[in-house]
């Protein structure tokens, strides 16, 4: 025992300076952040401080030459699941309205001999680490960090590591169970969201589509009605709520004054007057007369 103590002390005598700054500051921000976890009321901001806890954690695993896990720890746990829960509460929210009875009784002090457990097990797994003799990262990753985890996992510890993924797809299950919603009202069919729409006077047609007469066809621009006014409906209403609708209908106004008028100048250029009126009419008599004849 004195020997494995000695080599103990020895290896905690030979920590660098560097390691253990790094310690001391990275570990005050992952408590921060888990406590940070437990105490935020805004479920945004604790999947934020979890999510920095973890990022923490992972540099840990690479300081210590665990780059499997440290990148996993990041790949993984980070950027995967932490970002998709950090989504779903952002998509769905977590609104005042939430029950917060407890359904199952005596739940907290189930949680509470848990963590006690928990913390009997890291207190043991620690003191285990600190008084038994140390292999070394050097032959722990003779063959390789992947190797050498994989060996433990599928070897030594490969009862607890079934144990924890049975937990894992059970508090999937469970997490699936608790979020579903039962259909209490028959789904509505397509013709019948179709009369629906009709009985409101929604607008049946396709939108029209963005431009003043097909000389700008910009979805910034706001098409023209047959009375020159422009339409709401022919630009997005997020450019509309923007303020980023550019307003040419004064100008396609007076463009469309500019084309009728000339349309009418056109058409009282071409209508024949009233002598080739009568003599049209008296050579188309005459043509009859001879047809008949």
């Amino acid at each position: 025992m004195s020997a494995q103590l000695a080599a103990a002390a020895t290896l905690s005598a030979g920590t660098s300076t560097g390691e253990a700054v790094q310690f001391w500051i990275l570990g005050t921000v992952a408590v921060i952040g888990a406590l940070c976890t437990v105490f935020m009321k805004k479920a945004v901001h604790s999947a934020l401080c979890l999510a920095g806890t973890m990022i923490v954690l992972a540099v840990f695993y690479l300081a210590n030459g665990a780059y499997f896990l440290g990148i996993v720890q990041i790949v993984v746990y980070t950027g995967a699941i932490m970002m998709l829960f950090l989504f779903v509460v952002m998509l769905v929210g977590v609104t005042a309205a939430d029950s917060l009875k407890e359904t199952i009784k005596g739940q907290r002090w189930l949680a509470l001999l848990s963590g006690l457990g928990f913390g009997i097990l890291l207190i043991g797994g620690i003191g285990n680490a600190s008084v038994s003799e140390f292999t070394g990262l050097a032959q722990a990753n003779a063959n390789g960090n992947v190797e050498g985890l994989a060996s433990l996992i599928f070897t030594k510890y490969v009862f607890a590591f079934e144990i924890t993924g049975a937990l894992l797809i059970t508090a999937a299950v469970g997490a699936m169970v608790l979020t579903h919603r039962e259909r209490t009202e028959r789904a509505a069919t397509q013709r019948e969201l179709s009369e629906k729409r009709l009985r409101e006077g929604e607008y049946l047609p396709p939108l029209p589509a963005p431009g003043v007469y097909a000389r700008h066809n910009a979805v910034d621009i706001a098409g023209l009605l047959p009375d020159g006014t422009p339409s709401e409906l022919t630009v997005s209403r997020t450019l509309r709520e923007r303020g980023q609708i550019r307003d040419v209908s004064m100008e396609a106004l007076g463009d469309l004054k500019a084309l009728e008028q000339r349309a009418e100048e056109r058409l009282e250029r071409t209508a024949p007057g009233p002598a080739d009126s009568e003599g049209s009419a008296a050579g188309s008599a005459k043509r009859s007369e001879e047809a008949s004849k």
